[in-house]
């Protein structure tokens, strides 16, 4: 009896052997390295080779995390993501406001100072971690575990009226193919058909009060009400083109990176065949050249103002999406010796150029435009001269070469000089115009409005003027799908990897919910929900979250541990520069601009811009004292999050083994040629790899740790037991 229990026991032992063999020669296992964590296995004479295995959960099942296809359509999905629609329209905004090409100094150097240096911030943690922005902010430090939800929150509340942006711009791509433009001319008031005149008693008197593009966006496509608090039930047309808007998003996102990663060859590369043709197209016209002028024209007193400043580094946080969670949750699935330190600054240079190619096309149309509504304003003075002829204005005074019946710009204002002159006091009485095209530039349009008043009153004076509207809003609708695929994925992937939910029904039940609160913003008085949602849904908290992270790294973690796990993922060292931002520089720079927000909303009231139908302009309205109260509760319940996550951890209220707030198992990728010791702590490192001797060894009380379901068999001697900490080095 004896001898058949060794004999047994020999054969298990063998059985182990060929297992443990089996292991260590399965070359196929670690083709994808990178999308599991690792099971290191070291030999006493050899370094032991790397296989791929995750703690998938509490049932120790295997889970692969996707991937991206190709660096391609990663570098795609970033700038799809990072270039959106504030390229097209905030920005030219924002330089024709203060000081054109002045303003562009200020935005690089703050684009170096922070955009650069939060960005690959952003794209280290995501990608060494490889968890969405939840995961990762509770590994750096659960305390701090409430800054990624907070980052869900606010891209929760971006994505809802950004989807609706981009239901406008599929109303207004619905609508480009007729010839003429629906908005081409005010509509009769009789049959309300786009037979049109421009002037006479039977136009539309709100049309012919502000134009025919203006009336089209405020009455045509928004219906809009006359204030907030008349909400006029739901605007039919919008409700349907917001349901295609979630749909096709839906779609996009159900089957995770792969499927949004081939969009992305489509959506990020098409808007710049458009801008590129648009400029060419806009340099031809009449006039184009003086806005080209204005943009690069440079305003040195504006440059010095703090204002300018605050609103440079409010547009570089926006334009590369820091804090949304899009770019960590973006950079998760790359490989873990990607050189994210290229992508951040490739990224960064590409979104700058977008938004200058942007701006020159902004300002070439906007010179056109102005040259087109000066030539109405010379046409209506001139016919003011003529008629105060012998009755105010001598005959005399008008120029032989003048011809009244066709006056050009430059004999309008020779005529103005002359009645300068003359009457120096009488010439207010006249009432006749300066008429500047430098004026009509400055007249800035602001949001919405640029694109859907200005480009479409742009685009009746081209030439096949239905091909370029197709061309101009279909390009719209692929930039904000382009910035709501990063949107949508801050929010999904944290969630799937902190809760272990199925993709395919949190993005539908995620659109679904969307929707439902979105019909919100299509109701008649829909768009000043959008505005407040715009204003106070998003600056203040991305800004919270924004100094939160800087800070967890650079103070909480150790910004020199930090760039000892870069070195170890990268390859090499970064530059110095960004030990000295991240430190000192960017976080200083962060509260700056926080503090400044924070006063500037203090001084100015909440108001918004309201359409008045019987005046047809708008009117500065404050909002209702309810409509206060969203906004102080859409900004409270966006960084709630952080001091509740951070209370609940600081008086111990959550047990370290709950599994949502917990689940992070994905750790260090460097093979271990040391034996470990007894009483080390396996989990060494935060971010990085590091050898044992650089552990820190006991486990700080606050720290997470999921135990694993079961301990791992014994293998030969000198085998390093697989631990929670290891992970792939690609």
């Amino acid at each position: 009896m004896p001898k058949n229990s060794k004999a047994v026991k020999r054969e298990l032992d063998d059985d182990v052997t060929e297992s443990v063999k089996d292991l260590l020669s399965n070359e196929d296992a670690c083709d994808d390295s990178f999308k599991k964590s690792s099971l290191i296995v070291d030999g006493q004479d050899g370094e032991g080779k790397e296989c791929d295995v995750e703690e998938g959960g509490s049932d120790g099942e295997e889970e692969e995390r996707p991937a991206w296809n190709s660096k391609l359509q990663y570098i795609l999905a970033q700038v799809g993501f990072s270039v959106g629609l504030g390229n097209v329209w905030r920005f030219p905004y924002l330089c024709q406001k203060n000081g054109g090409g002045a303003y562009l100094v200020p935005y690089l150097i703050l684009l170096i100072l922070i955009g650069i240096p939060l960005f690959f911030l952003e794209l280290a943690v995501g990608q060494r971690i490889r968890r969405g922005s939840i995961g990762v902010w509770n590994y750096i430090s659960p305390r701090l575990g409430g800054i990624g939800f907070a980052s869900c929150v606010v891209c929760f509340f971006v994505a809802l009226y950004y989807n609706v942006i981009i239901s406008w711009s599929l109303f207004y791509f619905s609508q480009s193919f007729q010839q003429p433009l629906p908005w081409h001319e005010c509509p009769l008031v009789k049959n309300k058909t786009s037979t049109c005149k421009k002037e006479g008693p039977d136009v539309v008197p709100e049309c012919e009060k502000s134009s025919a593009t203006t009336y089209y966006w405020y009455r045509e496509a928004l219906n809009i009400s006359d204030s907030i608090s008349e909400g006029g039930g739901l605007n039919w047309k919008m409700t349907v083109c917001l349901l295609i808007a979630w749909s096709m998003v839906c779609l996009a996102m159900i089957k995770g990176i792969q499927s949004s990663g081939k969009v992305m060859y489509f959506s990020s590369l098409f808007p710049y065949v458009v801008l590129i043709c648009f400029l060419v197209r806009a340099l031809l016209l009449k006039g184009s050249v003086d806005g080209i002028r204005h943009m690069f024209t440079p305003k040195l007193e504006i440059m010095l103002e703090a204002k300018v400043w605050r609103e440079a580094a409010t547009q570089v946080f926006f334009a590369l999406g820091l804090g949304f969670g899009g770019v960590i949750a973006f950079s998760s699935y790359n490989k873990r010796d990607n050189n994210c330190h290229f992508d951040a600054v490739l990224v960064s240079f590409i979104n700058f150029f977008t938004s200058v190619l942007a701006t020159l096309v902004v300002f070439a149309v906007l010179g056109f435009k102005a040259n087109i509504m000066n030539s109405r304003c010379v046409a209506l003075n001139t016919n003011k001269i003529v008629a105060l002829l012998g009755n105010g204005i001598d005959p005399t005074l008008i120029p032989r070469h003048v011809n009244l019946t066709q006056v050009s710009a430059e004999d309008y204002h020779q005529m103005l000089d002359i009645f300068r002159g003359v009457k120096e006091d009488q010439f207010s009485t006249l009432g006749l115009e300066s008429c500047s095209i430098e004026d009509e530039l400055n007249k800035a349009v602001q949001g919405t409005g640029l694109a859907f008043i200005a480009f479409t009153e742009a685009m009746t004076h081209f030439p096949a003027s239905p091909f370029w509207s197709v061309m101009f809003f279909l390009m719209l609708v692929n930039l904000g799908l382009g910035s709501m695929f990063g949107t949508i994925e801050g929010i999904l992937t944290p969630l799937i990897d902190t809760f272990k939910v199925r993709k395919e029904f949190l993005t539908v039940g995620c659109c679904v919910l969307a929707f439902s609160i979105g019909l919100l913003f299509v109701q008649r008085s829909g768009n000043y929900f959008v505005a407040m949602f715009d204003d106070y849904s998003a600056t203040l908290p991305l800004l919270i979250v924004v100094v939160l992270e800087n800070v967890a790294i650079a103070w909480f973690y150790g910004i020199d541990k930090f760039f000892e796990d870069l070195k170890d993922m990268l390859g090499f060292t970064p530059y110095r520069f960004y030990y000295y931002m991240w430190k000192y520089i960017t976080p200083i720079l962060l509260l700056l601009l926080l503090c400044s927000s924070f006063i500037q909303l203090m001084m100015t009231p909440p108001s918004y811009s309201a359409w008045i139908q019987e005046e047809a302009a708008e009117r500065t309205l404050g909002f209702p004292p309810w409509g206060i109260v969203v906004c102080i509760s859409l900004v409270a319940m966006a960084i709630l999050p952080v001091p509740v996550v951070f209370g609940l951890r600081y008086f111990n209220l959550i047990d370290e083994s709950a599994g949502g707030l917990s689940s992070v198992s994905y750790k260090k990728g460097r093979i271990i040629k040391e034996s470990p010791r007894p009483e080390e702590d396996d989990d060494a490192s935060l971010i990085g790899g590091k050898t044992p001797s650089e552990a820190p060894s006991p486990r700080p009380p606050n720290r997470t740790h999921r135990p694993p379901s079961a301990p791992p068999p014994p293998g030969p001697p000198g085998t390093r037991r697989p631990t929670a900490a290891t992970a792939s080095a690609t």
